[in-house]
């Protein structure tokens, strides 16, 4: 892979308008080589020097004979064809003079330098203030530390056993806390206030003292319920608060607090990863377009631009690479128990690899939904199924039941094509998200998946394409009546499995999130919440079919494919409160949004959700209560054109245009 690419795809997305611009500069060499070319002498004189170096004087083998001297390279200005200045006291400002200003096409190569000039700049600028940024996190999260070292002192009760005292940095035991110890004076010493000291058995050496942490730091302390930030686990005040609750200091309260620590960690020490690779990339690139611009050019000036580059702040600082070291050491210290093959798996979680087998799955499932298409197709052609007088109690009665799976498997191929897309344009959806490193779904996974479901729903649908009751028992058969309310308890029984098959982290965030929509009011809106609550209003007719599989296998008599679902007023009631739920949970998700907004606009994005479930409500009352056109109420596809009214679309539009209305409201 060549480097443009390579580069491109080490980008964070979120930065990549900080990087090198190298395509850029990559054209800016292209016009300097068409100009070379153009002028270009046939005795070049770089032929000549080149032969010329074969007549100077040998340094020898043995480098360090000529330690003392410098070469030849070092001090030759009159060759130099660049000079680097750094303006305003190590601030980051660089400007690079040609001298070769007398050749043909030196003003394309004095446009190249001032480019790079930019890139530099603005690539050290970026980088000076985001290792501001993080020494700040890391202020922060030494703060949080100080207050769990302390809660973990108060939970344990080490105090009971310990005097700790202000101004003494030594343990001082009680003397009934030691067991087994001689009074001898090499092994421990008494002091004034009847403590011992512990020393070591050789007086001559005496063991670093162990400081308990201040638990001062507690009177300044506040716990967040829930996690309003990567760095919230624990707010540290600067000023006391004298009117604050008495804290709990449990052990469930400091197993929460170190996990949201824990996290913090891990995310902050993903972040300077970020970092330090973007510092190398972006080093790496300058050098390459350098090493490209000698080549085109026949000159040495990648040497002087390059020791420039090193010495500037984003070649020169370890700030990071200290700061990453203090952090392992920490996390291995206080969250891995000291492991620190543990630790760093935990820190560097491996990539995430595609499995043969999924891909083989995603083909093979795929294979069998298209060779069930095409054998429900000639089956319904062969046996003439249209023209049967069961056709209609069919699509009355079993239409809507397969028809969930329907909506399943197209809303499940819609989010794999949402996924693939934001892979392909380097979208971080796993973070967006909020899904743990690894464990998110891919295009591939969500293909299996929609795939693996829709070859079961086809395989029911073909199994269960009766038109005619049996003569002798006068009714359909019962285990191919059952095959689509079994389909059903398969996948939900698959969603709560609590065992770790099928992408069980995937399974449960969905749970979570579906619950978290429906107690809207209830809880804090994050992204996922919305994302999936914006999903749901799409998915009002499922949700439909689901109160049909209730009314069907639970009211009516399912072996003679008969109900009186239509005509229950229970059924009707829930028919339009399904329809609104899904609007009204992403309304309250919406008035929480905007309630700390001032923007005027934003406070309208709601109103898109009250005129949804009017619409809803205006085509199922128009369906409920008008009977179709007459002379076409036995045509099956009629019946199904007609649900899908104008005022669906209308619907259908609002949804679409909320959603565009939320994006600006997040943004």
């Amino acid at each position: 892979m060549k480097f443009g690419k390579e580069f491109a795809s080490q980008m964070v997305p979120e930065w990549q308008a900080a990087y090198v611009d190298y395509s850029s500069l990559k054209k800016f060499l292209k016009e300097i080589h068409g100009v070379k070319q153009k002028y270009r002498q046939p005795d070049t004189p770089t032929r000549l020097q080149r032969a010329l170096t074969l007549y100077r004087s040998f340094s020898g083998l043995d480098p360090r004979r000529n330690k003392g001297g410098s070469s030849f390279d070092d001090h030759d200005v009159e060759n130099q064809a660049i000079l680097v200045n750094s303006r305003g006291n190590g601030s980051g400002k660089y400007e690079t003079t040609f001298l070769m200003v007398a050749e043909e096409g030196a003003e394309y190569e004095q446009e190249f330098f001032k480019k790079l000039d930019n890139e530099l700049n603005k690539v050290d600028k970026f980088y000076r203030s985001k290792v501001k940024e993080v020494m700040a996190e890391a202020e922060t999260l030494t703060n949080q530390m100080h207050a769990l070292i302390a809660f973990r002192i108060k939970v344990d009760k080490l105090q009971e056993n310990f005097d700790v005292s202000g101004s003494n940095d030594k343990i001082m035991v009680p003397m009934n806390a030691l067991q087994g110890t001689t009074e001898s004076d090499n092994d421990a010493k008494q002091s004034s206030n009847g403590c011992l000291e512990i020393q070591e058995e050789n007086p001559k050496k005496v063991v670093s003292s162990i400081r308990l942490a201040p638990q001062e730091v507690l009177n300044h302390v506040k716990l967040n319920q829930a996690i309003q930030a990567p760095f919230s686990a624990a707010k540290v005040y600067c000023a006391s608060n004298t009117n604050k609750t008495q804290m709990n200091f449990s052990k469930d309260n400091l197993k929460k607090i170190q996990n949201q620590l824990k996290q913090a960690f891990i995310e902050f020490y993903y972040k300077l990863r970020l970092l330090k690779n973007y510092s190398f990339l972006n080093v790496l690139a300058f050098s390459k377009i350098m090493k490209k611009y000698d080549k085109i050019t026949s000159r040495r000036a990648s040497k002087y631009y390059m020791r420039t580059v090193d010495d500037s702040y984003i070649g020169n600082s370890d700030e990071v690479t200290k700061l990453m070291e203090r952090v392992e050491a920490t996390f291995i210290k206080h969250f891995s128990n000291s492991n620190r093959s543990k630790g760093m798996n935990q820190l560097r979680p491996k990539s995430k690899k595609e499995r043969h087998s999924t891909s083989f799955g995603t083909g093979f499932f795929a294979g069998c939904t298209a060779a069930l298409i095409l054998a429900l197709v000639l089956i319904i052609h062969a046996r003439n199924i249209l023209d049967k007088e069961g056709r209609v109690q069919y699509m009355e009665s079993m239409f809507p039941v397969y028809s969930l799976f329907g909506f399943m498997v197209l809303h499940m191929l819609m989010h794999a094509g949402n996924i693939y897309f934001w892979r392909r344009y380097r979208v971080n959806y796993s973070f967006i998200f909020g899904f743990k490193q690894g464990t998110e779904l891919g295009f591939r996974e969500a293909l299996f998946l929609s795939f693996g479901l829709a070859t079961l729903a086809l395989i029911s649908v073909v199994s269960n394409l009766d038109m005619e009751m049996d003569p002798k028992t006068g009714d359909y058969k019962a285990l191919t009546e059952l095959l689509p309310l079994s389909l059903l308890l398969l996948v939900i029984i698959v969603l709560l499995c609590p065992f770790n098959i099928l992408y069980r982290s995937s399974r449960f965030f969905l749970l979570r999130t579906s619950f978290r929509c429906i107690c809207a009011p209830l809880y804090k809106v994050k992204f996922q919440d919305f994302y999936l609550a914006d999903q749901f209003t799409s998915e009002v007719q499922a949700f439909r079919s689901v109160e049909y599989y209730i009314c069907h296998y639970g009211w009516g008599d399912f072996k003679l494919r008969q109900n009186t679902c239509k005509s229950n007023d229970i059924f009707n009631t829930f028919y339009f409160i399904v329809a609104v739920v899904p609007y009204w949970s992403r309304l309250l998700q919406g008035n929480q949004l905007e309630s700390s907004s001032l923007d005027i606009f934003s406070h309208g994005g709601s109103l898109w959700y009250l005129l949804g479930p009017c619409c809803r409500l205006g085509a199922t009352t128009k369906a409920v209560q008008e009977p179709l056109v007459e002379g076409q109420t036995s045509n099956p596809l009629q019946k199904c054109i007609f649900w899908s009214n104008g005022f669906e679309c209308i619907a259908e539009i609002c949804m679409v245009a909320n959603c565009l209305g939320s994006k600006f409201i997040i943004a």
